[in-house]
């Protein structure tokens, strides 16, 4: 979002000394949303100068590693060896298979396009949820998940007049099956992260999914000439992995832990607003009517679907 680790779920509730009004906390959470909303263009920058999948595959290994090095320094208790197997499992599918289709289609697509595509990730948790009998869905919440299917309808389909063509079309349909991915993972997470620590959870996920990564990116890492790469790709691939896999994640979780996960979670509604306008100011991407028309009808389906 962007990316699992772009837009990991929202366990935990709030603490009990949580404060109204404004907070440090909530300027973290601004911080967060930017973080990862200039994300979708570091990506995309980076991705043209390195091969998608080597770039991705090494950013989401950094981000493991660090992640790994954060959890053993706390020293919490060790996880049950089933639970350790099963967030591995599905550490492939979260951190894994999503990033392939996410790296993949952001190469293909405006940086813009796969923000707001991937801003509607709660209305697919929301369905699969609801089919799967861990959610109950509202008159309200079904009314918002009409409206961001409309929205990405505009955004991913309105990609046909653009100036890229069918390459534009493509991306955005590889960064909705990535969406899918993401909302699948979140819901069968949902188990685990009502009983274990969140970012334990990212931890063992992000390993789970960096080791398939590296090993399909192995020929792309092998045929990449390291020595004549760009001093941007280098500092995109810092930013991506720690900034938005790292750093954003511990406000996150801090958000999580002083505000809860509903408060906490409607500032990630800010990142296609700032995706956009990075993007054009960054990338000369013009923001294209379908894309306002998609943002509105997304953000207003999020919004119902979450309240």
């Amino acid at each position: 979002m962007a990316s699992t680790l772009d837009r990991p779920l929202a366990p935990g509730r709030a603490s009990d000394t949580a404060r109204p009004g404004v907070s440090l906390t909530d300027g973290l959470l601004l911080l967060m949303s930017i973080i990862w909303g200039i994300n979708y263009a570091v990506v995309k920058y980076g991705a043209a100068l390195v091969s998608p999948l080597a770039y991705n595959s090494l950013r989401v290994a950094i981000a493991a590693v660090v992640l790994v090095v954060i959890v053993a320094a706390r020293r919490g208790e060790r996880l049950a060896r089933r639970d350790l197997l099963a967030l591995l499992a599905l550490g492939v599918l979260g951190n894994g298979v999503y990033q392939v289709f996410f790296v993949e289609g952001i190469a293909r697509t405006r940086a813009g396009d796969a923000s707001l595509v991937l801003a509607a990730a709660p209305v697919f948790i929301a369905i699969m949820g609801r089919m799967m009998g861990i959610e109950r869905v509202g008159a309200r919440a079904i009314a918002g998940i009409v409206l961001s299917i409309g929205g990405i309808g505009l955004v991913v389909f309105g990609a046909t007049g653009s100036t890229h063509g069918q390459s534009t079309l493509f991306g955005n349909m590889l960064v909705l099956a990535g969406c899918i991915c993401w909302a699948l993972y979140s819901v069968l997470l949902k188990p685990f992260a009502n009983r274990i620590d969140a970012l334990r959870i990212s931890a063992v996920t992000a390993v789970g999914g960096a080791v398939p990564l590296l090993l399909v990116a192995l020929p792309s890492l092998a045929a990449t000439d390291w020595r004549h790469v760009p001093l941007g790709a280098f500092g995109a691939l810092a930013y991506s992995a720690i900034g938005a896999l790292v750093i954003a994640y511990l406000f996150w979780y801090r958000g999580i832990r002083v505000l809860g996960p509903t408060r906490t979670a409607m500032y990630s509604n800010l990142q296609p607003v700032v995706a956009i306008l990075f993007a054009w100011a960054f990338l000369s991407e013009v923001p294209t009517l379908w894309q306002w028309l998609g943002a509105a009808t997304i953000i207003a389906g999020v919004i119902l679907t979450r309240t």
